[in-house]
């Protein structure tokens, strides 16, 4: 975190010269070998469009030329983000640092594997080799959801909380996949199997789903599914369970929405992980 925003920080060795690594790194000719938009830059001005394989609009927003110090440091703005390739000089070639200063800390999580990937495509470019890129991004996500602690919850005064990235998937789809149909009643999607659902209280679709949850049949709160989504940045889920409190309601929403995540990216897990939410609850309470 550097000024309250989180910065992704990687290096690459390359057994090239700085000028070679400098044209790959900055001609819009050599980025689209590597980078994940289609880059124009008109003086100051640079613009971004994504290929029609892209899990989002082609419009991929505008950005600014920042410095330019040819061999050396190159960074721009890509919207709200701050990309910046500095190349140092080795007796073997040179060492690419590339940071990025990110707006939403949620989106690390997809972040970092899509940067690396980028970066390996930039390097196999720069070496003239062929580049695979890989075909399952859900364990590479969820391992950098886990490293940053992205997927886990608070316990506020309101009750138990958590804040989800869901990537590009569209509302009418995570809705589609929390509700499954269900109108009138609480979606099975909707509660984890430790808790038990009242009535429906409010119903917008996509955005909004939240029901009554209760303890020996009364009434206890409400649990809040909130949905939204901002072009360019993705889909984010509010979880919020009201007057719920301590480890094991922590670990068991926690463990849900881990198997949310997943269906959303299309894996359907089960049945229930009851040791994954013993030991989320022993790291909730050791907290």
């Amino acid at each position: 975190m550097i000024e309250g925003k989180p910065v992704l920080r990687f290096e690459r060795r390359l057994r090239h010269s700085p000028e070679k690594v400098w044209r790959v790194v900055t001609e819009p000719a050599e980025m689209k070998h590597w980078f994940p938009a289609e880059v124009e830059i008109d003086g100051q001005k640079m613009r971004f469009t994504f290929p029609e394989a892209a899990p989002v609009d082609a419009d991929g927003g505008e950005g600014e030329l920042l410095e330019s110090d040819p061999p050396k440091v190159f960074a721009f703005r890509w919207i709200n983000d701050v990309l910046r390739f500095e190349i140092l000089p080795r007796e073997d070639g040179c060492l690419l640092v590339f940071t990025a200063v990110v707006t939403n800390k949620l989106s690390v999580g997809r972040d970092a594997p899509g940067w690396t990937t980028c970066l390996d495509a930039l390097v196999a470019h720069a070496d003239g080799t062929k580049f695979e890129p890989p075909t399952e991004w859900l364990p590479r996500i969820e391992h950098y959801i886990a490293k940053f602690g992205l997927d886990e919850g608070t316990d506020s005064a309101a009750g138990v909380l958590f804040v989800r990235d869901l990537v590009w998937k569209p509302l009418d789809e995570v809705w589609q996949l929390l509700t499954e149909g269900t109108e009138d009643a609480v979606p099975t999607r909707a509660a984890h199997p430790g808790l038990q659902p009242g009535r429906v209280t409010r119903s917008e679709a996509p955005r909004l789903l939240e029901y009554e949850w209760l303890r020996d049949g009364e009434p206890q709160g409400v649990v809040r599914w909130e949905f939204d989504h901002v072009p360019l940045q993705g889909t984010t889920v509010t979880l919020l369970q009201e007057n719920a409190h301590g480890p094991e309601a922590l670990a068991a929403w926690h463990v849900h929405l881990e198997l949310f995540f997943a269906a959303t990216q299309g894996e359907i897990r089960c049945p229930w992980p009851a040791e994954r939410e013993e030991e989320l609850t022993k790291r909730y309470a050791e907290r």
